[in-house]
């Protein structure tokens, strides 16, 4: 649904531009024109913000909102293209358009109901418009309205008569409604419509399949290969094709084409480890048991297997300890038990084997018992064996015995936006965009003034300067403050920043001391002690391996992750900021910082109150937002939480859409 979407927009935005240009003034002209460009360009997050420009000028352009809302919908950022095309649709209640495109993105979000009323709505305004039947089609489809969806795709085809993907999705649902004729003739149809749609193939290759019709089933895979030799699923299907009319050489050959288009497939490992362990290839098979270990940590089956491998190799402890893990998983998995056994009595440890056999002897005669039972009907038969392919379909995910995490990466994490403070920067392109949306405190800009360094400013970015010239600047500023009076805490002030720079931390907090010492009514030197004083409690703890930062994982049931059980303690910069807050109580930045920092010392709802008095004080503060949104996923508010990651990725924060994207289907 995606795909379409994004064919559609260009589409879309050109039928729009001949609407905008007949009533737009001369700048309301030129930045929708900028943006539609950028979107034609898939410049998504250059679009949205050139369409912030324009709808700071005309708030009542639901035009822009709908773009807006496009874009990020490309960008994965579905919460935030609900609510624009809900913009547009309250400042036009009539724009067909926006009914359609909200009511995709909430079927994205799983929130059929809506979607349906949307498509309703759509329908209602425009009937002779096709391409809403299409999507509630999909949206029905998606939420097992078979027949409902049967009926849309028909509406759609009285009038596209040309497009695939309509017989191809009404084939799937003739099939989950057993109608395999009816089935066969769509995907026939969707062929002979378009005959380089790999998709079709596959389906009707996989009916075949199904049906031990090899020989058709393995026309229509090479056919999809033809069509696009960079589709994983192609060589899988045909893989599993070759294995079953035993060609285990070419089916390995396919499932290391599937392993060189997506790297992390632990279902081809898996697939692959089965083949090579039966043809005796066992070494091998226990790299690929390895990976699918790494990659799906919580897959049952694969302990089991490698169990048994383990087993054939010699490697009895390790076998057990498998079986222990398949056993943790899946208590009921009375194989694991018997095999545990097994080798217990190997390893001569009587007692543990009999327990494991009685255990595995009750796990049994309880399943069947509970045959006839279908509120048992989840259990598959714990005795049977475990070593047969799986199909790409089954996702290794969902039953018992498939429990598994898929994407697993945990080196992909999602942390904090760090502290502001001042510091020395040149001014540079970059800095500049950054600073598109920053708060603006006079009393700053008039300290930043009296300073008179060009290259003093705020900002959370790391330093631009090179080190020799930062040595050079620490030299110099040294010298100076060493021959200052006692009034002089600028010059300890610009000193401190450079002993910070250069990672000379303890020297920086005494020199920010004697400099609060010298003027001790102001709160940009204990904003900056406080910084220095959070950047050396995480440089030495990264010397000790383990650097605290507040992270999330991409799996959104897990914890906060510290790598290591030791913790700091931030309770001096935070009383700093306490501090800086009392003397500038409308400093937004203090407020992030102090957020910041309760967060890493997991004081989650106070850094929450933190944030949000940050964003009172600047309603545009990006940054604020991103954190805020980070610290509710954590604390199980995950709309609410991508809601703010949303804002903050329309605010011109980068790292917001790579968030979105691991929630955009959950």
């Amino acid at each position: 649904m995606k795909g379409r979407l994004r064919i559609v927009v260009m589409v879309m935005i050109l039928l729009m531009s001949s609407i905008i240009t007949a009533r737009a003034q001369y700048n309301r002209e030129y930045f929708f024109w900028v943006g539609r460009q950028q979107m034609m360009e898939s410049q998504f997050t250059e679009a949205i913000r050139t369409l912030n420009v324009l709808l700071r000028f005309d708030e009542d352009a639901y035009e822009g909102y709908f773009l807006r809302g496009i874009a990020k919908y490309n960008l994965d950022d579905l919460l935030g293209a609900d609510a624009d095309f809900s913009i547009a649709i309250e400042k036009n209640p009539v724009f067909t358009t926006a009914y359609t495109y909200r009511a995709i993105t909430r079927s994205r979000l799983g929130n059929y109901d809506d979607a349906l009323a949307d498509f309703r709505e759509a329908i209602d305004l425009r009937p002779d418009l096709p391409n809403p039947y299409f999507s509630r089609g999909v949206t029905r489809l998606l939420n097992q309205q078979f027949k409902e969806a049967i009926s849309d795709f028909d509406n759609f085809i009285r009038y596209e008569k040309k497009v695939s993907d309509a017989y191809l999705n009404r084939g799937v649902c003739y099939l989950y409604l057993k109608d395999t004729v009816q089935a066969y003739k769509d995907f026939d149809l969707a062929i002979r419509t378009n005959r380089e749609n790999p998709n079709s193939y596959n389906r009707r290759g996989v009916l075949y399949m199904q049906q031990r019709r090899y020989k058709e089933a393995e026309q229509d895979f090479d056919k999809a290969i033809e069509c696009d030799s960079t589709l994983p699923i192609s060589f899988f299907n045909r893989a599993l094709v070759y294995n079953d009319t035993k060609r285990p050489t070419q089916s390995l050959a396919d499932l290391d084409r599937v392993i060189a288009l997506d790297s992390t497939s632990s279902i081809t490992y898996f697939n692959r480890a089965i083949i090579r362990t039966n043809i005796g290839d066992y070494n091998r098979a226990l790299e690929d048991y390895n990976k699918v270990a790494e990659y799906s940590p919580d897959n049952v089956l694969v302990y089991y297997n490698r169990a048994i491998l383990y087993s054939h190799l010699g490697e009895i402890r390790k076998a057990a300890a498998d079986y222990t893990k398949a056993i943790d998983l899946y208590p009921d998995f009375a194989n694991a038990y018997l095999g545990r056994s097994q080798l217990r009595r190997l390893l001569h440890d009587n007692i543990g084997a009999r327990r494991d056999r009685e255990t595995a002897e009750r796990k049994i005669a309880e399943y069947k018992s509970r045959l006839s039972d279908s509120t048992y009907s989840i259990y598959a038969d714990t005795t049977q064996r475990f070593d047969r392919l799986l199909s790409f379909d089954s996702k290794m995910a969902g039953s018992s015995f498939e429990r598994i995490t898929t994407r697993h990466n945990t080196d992909n994490k999602m942390t904090l936006l760090p502290l502001f403070r001042f510091t020395l920067m040149q001014r540079d392109s970059v800095d500049a965009e950054q600073s598109t949306h920053r708060f603006h405190s006079q009393r700053a800009a008039d300290f930043i003034a009296k300073s008179g360094n060009r290259l003093l400013q705020i900002s959370r970015l790391e330093c631009n300067i090179s080190p020799d010239s930062l040595i050079a600047m620490h030299r110099a500023y040294r010298q100076k403050a060493q021959a200052t009076t006692d009034e002089d805490w600028m010059s300890l002030f610009s000193l401190a920043i450079t002993e910070s720079l250069i990672k000379q931390y303890t020297n920086a907090v005494n020199t920010y001391s004697l400099a609060i010492e010298r003027n001790p009514s102001n709160p940009f030197i204990y904003l900056n002690r406080a910084a220095t004083r959070a950047e050396m409690i995480d440089f030495i703890s990264s010397i000790d391996n383990a650097y605290q930062r507040i992270s999330i994982e991409k799996d959104p049931a897990s914890r906060l992750h510290n790598s290591h059980t030791r913790t700091y303690n931030y309770d001096e910069a935070i009383s700093d900021l306490n501090k800086a807050i009392k003397l500038h109580s409308g400093f937004a930045y203090a407020y992030y910082n102090r957020a910041n920092l309760l967060a890493l010392s997991d004081r989650l709802p106070e850094a929450f109150d933190d944030y949000t008095k940050a964003i009172e004080l600047n309603p545009t503060f990006a940054e604020a937002y991103y954190n805020r949104g980070l610290i509710q996923i954590y604390m199980k508010d995950t709309r609410k939480g991508c809601l703010d990651i949303s804002k903050a990725g329309e605010l011109g924060i980068a790292e917001a859409y790579d968030v979105l994207r691991m929630y955009a289907d959950k």
